[in-house]
């Protein structure tokens, strides 16, 4: 037997809508309680006439006013701001509210699907992930993000709370698998973005792709930002004494090529003004001297020559 493929879901869509003026009707209603109130009365007292062909259809529009009534009062609702109703009728959906305010509306609606649509503040757990080059490290982030699509969140996925919760997780990690820790960690280029050095890049990308993927789920992202971020316990004591170590190298790469620049030039100094003339063995010893006196960690201790140049 041929069996066809099954059929890809077509996304919810949030149909917005208007609910009548919650006061209005509950004017009505009151007023048709109030009615059969009177009626009952009227009819109890013997103020309409008292032959049963008069006052049976009475006594039957007393109950049927009550429950109209009663039945008109369970429409009303009240929604807070940044607050919204779904309107299902009978598990179809018809629409949400998001005015704030006393409303009424078909009391056959099931009117229970409240949701906020107020900012949530995600503060996710320290994931022990590897970065671009494999190197354990700890990260969270911090997601600012709220519901934008109603129908979306209700019905394209169970719960979009704990959708949330694991497509941010996934994209933390997605996150950090695509960067180095740190400039450290790549030889590709010292422009290269890192997730400590990244910044504002890094906080975009991580909310870009959280914005794709809690799309489904009808949720909008405000913002998005690593709050932690650290190499692995396991590492960290190598990886910080690898950093003192790079960072001493480069100091000294810096202090010998300044050194190197302050000889040349006072070589070029001494030889334009003629102060003294220095065969290549002489100037190659003040070379060294200056060049140990310039990069050495210690000050320099002076030797006073009282002979000659040359001795």
């Amino acid at each position: 037997m041929k069996m066809n493929p099954p059929s890809s879901s077509t996304p919810s869509r949030e149909i917005p809508v208007e609910a009548m003026n919650g006061f209005a009707m509950l004017g009505i209603s009151l007023t048709l309680l109030f009615a059969a109130i009177a009626l009952l009365i009227y009819t109890l007292h013997g103020l309409a006439p008292h032959t049963g062909g008069d006052a049976v259809p009475q006594l039957i529009a007393v109950p049927l006013l009550i429950v109209l009534a009663i039945f008109l009062l369970n429409g009303h609702f009240t929604l807070q701001p940044n607050e919204a109703r779904l309107l299902l009728l009978f598990g179809a959906y018809k629409g949400t509210v998001r005015q704030s305010g006393f409303f009424w509306a078909n009391p056959f609606y099931s009117k229970f699907t409240k949701m906020s649509l107020r900012a949530y503040n995600l503060n996710s757990e320290k994931l022990k992930v590897n970065d671009k080059h494999g190197n354990p490290i700890e990260i969270a982030a911090v997601v600012v993000w709220r519901v934008a699509d109603t129908a979306q969140a209700k019905f394209d996925v169970a719960d979009y709370n704990r959708y949330v919760n694991i497509q941010s997780e996934s994209a933390l990690r997605h996150l950090a698998s695509t960067y180095a820790y740190d400039l450290g960690e790549t030889t590709d280029t010292k422009d290269e973005l890192t997730l400590r050095s990244g910044g504002d890049a890094v906080s975009t990308a991580l909310m870009g792709e959280l914005q794709v993927r809690l799309a489904k789920a009808g949720v909008t992202v405000d913002e998005a930002r690593i709050s932690y971020l650290s190499y692995a316990p396991e590492i960290a004591e190598a990886m910080l004494r690898r950093q003192q170590a790079q960072a001493v190298v480069a100091a000294r790469k810096i202090i010998v090529q300044n050194a190197v620049s302050m000889v040349e030039m006072a070589l070029s100094e001494l030889s334009e003004r003629k102060v003294v003339v220095l065969d290549d063995e002489r100037r190659a010893a003040m070379v060294s001297n200056l060049l140990v006196v310039l990069c050495g960690e210690n000050h320099a201790s002076p030797v006073i020559n009282t002979g000659t140049l040359y001795n």
